[in-house]
């Protein structure tokens, strides 16, 4: 214990202030304020990426179901036997069919491209979030018949408004001599959804079943049967299960398979980011090792001095490893603070603003994870001792008799 008290005593004296050693003084300070930008910049921005992540696949889980069974022949005929099957297995919490075809909307002259989808209006709220999305108008209004629902950006670029009639168009239709004739038919708009998913508001329409299935001529089909999980990370297991139970033409798609190259894509962002940001943090540990490399040629005669009084190599070795210790504690806890606290300006005052139209999102979603400040803090900590090493080891090195034989 007193030799350690005699380590941090010298350790602290040599890294004080003092006359005559401002270039010194100003390098440790460089160094550690590019060690607090390096973790301040990698904390601000992982937040960011977790933040964009988690509320992404809030998002799409919203939206969508967690998982979808369908048919390989196209069209199921007895969605009843696919949710009796699935209520059998305890992770699934509810079921709902569903439709879905691409199709045109047309409205005063105005045609666009749209996903016709058609829900049950009673059954899909247990599944995704879209009628507690209503902005304008009523998702009963889907129970009436003659109605459908449709995003906030479509209704925007359409001109529509409430009870505007509009004609869908499908892509199915009867095949002629002249051609492809489609079918279509006239409904009237009874509600506008704003999900926040640009994608879904600015290409959805929403039917009733009945209204889908009478426009595609299906008799009673659904494309397949959306379920929503108790556990979302059970998805997979849980399709296999119960195609197992359902067998042959019966496929399952979980909301990770279906999503998989968006969320592949953002874990590789998050990870490269993170390796990039990391190299500030090094190139900030070179200077570390710069300075204790001049503190140890400056203080050679006053190292000869502490071993000719008996300091062993270790204690002088020692000296300077606590001395970067301390210069890594001071750069890693005042860039946690910056990174802590620019994420936190970030989530509160929302600066940046994102296209909607580019992004899922119109400001920078941001999330902190103590795990990953921990991992960042960590990580500085040690890029910062092993950036000490060499020059704690040159101060151990020094021969007391030749630096008190030149230096004197």
């Amino acid at each position: 214990m007193r030799g350690f008290r005699l380590e941090s005593f010298i350790a602290f004296r040599y890294l004080r202030p003092r006359r005559g050693r401002g270039l010194l003084s100003l390098t440790s300070g460089i160094s550690v304020l590019g060690i607090a930008l390096g973790v301040g910049a990698l904390i601000a921005v992982i937040a960011v990426m977790t933040g964009f992540d988690t509320h992404l696949r809030e998002k799409i889980l919203g939206t969508n179901a967690h998982l979808v069974v369908m048919s390989y022949r196209g069209v199921v005929e007895d969605p009843a036997r696919i949710m009796e099957e699935a209520y059998k297995i305890p992770q699934v919490k509810a079921a709902s069919p569903f439709i879905i075809s691409q199709g045109l909307v047309k409205s005063q002259g105005a045609t666009r491209g749209v996903v016709i989808r058609g829900v049950d209006p009673l059954l899909e709220g247990k599944v995704t979030i879209l009628p507690s999305s209503i902005v304008q108008g009523s998702w009963k209004a889907l129970s009436q018949g003659g109605y459908v629902v449709v995003g906030k950006v479509l209704a925007q670029r359409m001109g529509l408004f409430l009870g505007d009639a509009l004609t869908l168009f499908t892509t199915q239709g009867r095949i002629t001599p002249m051609g492809l004739i489609p079918r279509f038919a006239t409904y009237r708009v009874g509600g506008v959804f704003d999900t926040g998913m640009y994608d879904f508001d600015a290409n959805l329409a929403l039917l009733s079943l009945k209204d889908a299935q009478k426009l595609l001529g299906w008799q009673g089909g659904v494309t397949g049967v959306e379920l929503k999980l108790k556990n979302i990370y059970k998805a997979k297991e849980v399709g296999k299960e119960l195609i197992f139970r359902l067998g042959y033409p019966f496929y399952a798609r979980d909301w990770m398979s279906m999503n998989k190259n968006l969320f592949s894509a953002l874990k590789l962002e998050k990870v490269t980011m993170f390796l990039i940001l990391t190299l500030i943090i090094i190139v900030a540990a070179f200077n570390i090792v710069s300075t204790l490399s001049m503190m140890v040629m400056e203080k050679k005669r006053e190292i000869g001095i502490l071993k000719a009084m008996g300091c062993t190599t270790g204690t002088i070795t020692r000296i300077f490893l606590l001395q970067g210790f301390i210069m890594g504690i001071a750069g890693t806890g005042l860039g946690v603070c910056l990174g802590i606290g620019i994420s936190l300006l970030l989530k509160r005052y929302h600066f940046i603003q994102l296209p909607s139209d580019v992004y899922y999102v119109t400001t920078l979603p941001v999330q902190i994870v103590p795990r990953d400040v921990v991992v960042i803090a960590l990580s500085a900590m040690i890029i910062t001792l092993f950036s000490t090493v060499y020059p704690a080891r040159q101060a151990g090195s020094v021969d007391p008799v030749e630096a008190l034989r030149y230096e004197g």
